[in-house]
């Protein structure tokens, strides 16, 4: 399990700004396309599909980089894995603001989906390594909620920009400024508070890769982490990337100014949402479960009202209120990360934290496909379509009240050994009796 830090000092508070300054960066570049859609297909002269594509190859490259940047965080440290996302996020907008072809186009955004999964694991590796386990939760749900600042300004300020100087100027700009930050990055980030020496993975072969990811999986706290993040955080993540405003627009028949306006709700539940889940669980780890299977119950029944209302038609007033509860997936996918950190030691919390990341967004990339051949399928029926996300949430769910379980004999097996553990937790009827391994 990782150190354990004392306290946060003036200057630890400094360097997460600043690496939170790159996430918020980062999360501007991510989400900039869902107001430069329609621009796009006047470019590239695009269809729908093709559109869309941007948005899977975006979170395909995300996902597939998480391990890896986990395994680069631990073995180069996150500064220098911060200052290399920040190259390729400038590098990215500068090809997209230059690019007249889908083909490059294309091109622009993977590249930035590939900056983009350097940022978050580096982030959180660097507050665990300079805040205490308390403040760990608190101190990621303030990042996440300065990325949705960035979220923010792709919205209204991008929209006024493209319309203004347009596109070639606006992306030129921002991948300029971008890359520039890597300066500030490289002089005011360290990975350790002063006077902690630095450890790192010593993992460089291919065979010692993969015995670092194999003893992260290997640990049930960090399994469980996975399917908490695979859960929670996949369905309002695919409504705000792709698919909430053809939802709205298509299959509830409202316009799309009241779409992009209702979207916001998960902007700001979550940005409200984040700091009050850290904190809580930050004071009470022993919440962080019950808080997953609360919310996991409630969207449940959530979906059941969108997909149950007679009609199909919902109401404004019923949906401002369920999307809000959803938004809540956000700041409890989190939970995850904390879980990833508590059973992990600190050279290894970077790979662990990259494990859990790649849930959600393989459950991101699994529904927003699944959710267009269904359309397709099913002749534009959203009712349909949208029961992708009840599936997985479903799924996500049997698996991660499996490792939850095998987690729990794992702490009860450290605690009979007399090991320190992170969570103090008492026999349940439904607890394993049988004798479990030791975490590795």
């Amino acid at each position: 399990m990782p150190s354990a830090v004392p306290a946060a000092t003036r200057r630890s508070w400094l360097i997460w700004l600043t690496a939170a300054g790159v996430y918020l960066l980062a999360v501007f570049h991510r989400t900039s396309f869902g107001v430069a859609g329609l621009e796009a297909v006047d470019r590239f002269g695009l269809g729908a599909a093709a559109l869309g594509t941007f948005t899977v190859l975006q979170v395909g490259v995300y996902a597939a980089m998480q391990i890896p940047t986990g395994l680069l965080v631990d073995r180069f440290g996150s500064r220098r894995v911060l200052t290399a996302a920040l190259l390729f996020l400038g590098l990215g907008q500068v090809l997209l603001a230059t690019a007249t072809s889908y083909p490059l186009g294309l091109l622009a955004r993977g590249v930035l989906g590939f900056g983009d999964a350097l940022t978050f694991v580096s982030v959180l590796r660097l507050i665990a390594a300079h805040f205490p386990g308390k403040q760990y939760a608190l101190v990621t749900s303030f990042t996440t909620a300065l990325g949705y600042v960035g979220n923010l300004a792709a919205t209204v300020p991008l929209t006024l920009l493209l319309a203004g100087p347009g596109w070639t100027p606006t992306f030129l700009v921002a991948g300029l400024v971008t890359a520039a930050f890597a300066v500030v990055v490289t002089l005011r980030v360290r990975n350790t508070p002063e006077g902690v020496p630095e450890v790192r993975s010593s993992a460089a072969s291919p065979r010692a890769v993969g015995r670092q990811v194999a003893a992260a999986w290997r640990i049930p706290g960090t399994r469980l982490g996975f399917w908490v993040h695979f859960s929670t955080m996949f369905a309002p993540n695919v409504l705000a990337l792709l698919w909430g405003v053809p939802f709205l627009v298509d299959g509830q028949r409202l316009p799309a100014a009241t779409a992009s306006a209702l979207l916001t709700v998960f902007v700001f539940g979550s940005m409200l949402g984040g700091p009050v889940v850290g904190a809580l669980i930050g004071r009470r780890p022993s919440l962080r479960m019950p808080l997953v299977g609360g919310y996991l119950l409630g969207a449940v029944l959530v979906w059941a009202v969108l997909l149950g209302w007679p009609g199909g038609a919902v109401p404004v007033g019923v949906l401002v209120p369920c999307f809000a509860f959803l938004s809540l997936g956000g700041p409890a996918s989190m939970i995850g990360f904390a879980l990833a950190r508590d059973y992990n030691p600190l050279h290894r919390v970077g790979t662990a934290t990259g494990v859990v990341n790649v849930g959600g967004f393989v459950a991101t990339t699994l529904a927003a496909l699944a959710i267009g051949v269904l359309l397709e399928v099913a002749g534009g029926s959203f009712r349909i379509a949208l029961l992708t996300i009840v599936a997985l949430l479903l799924l996500g769910s049997f698996r991660m009240l499996v490792w939850w379980r095998r987690t729990r004999a794992a702490l009860f097996a450290a605690q009979a050994r007399g090991e320190e553990i992170p969570v103090q937790v008492r026999r349940r009827p439904w607890d394993a009796r049988e004798r479990q391994p030791a975490p590795a």
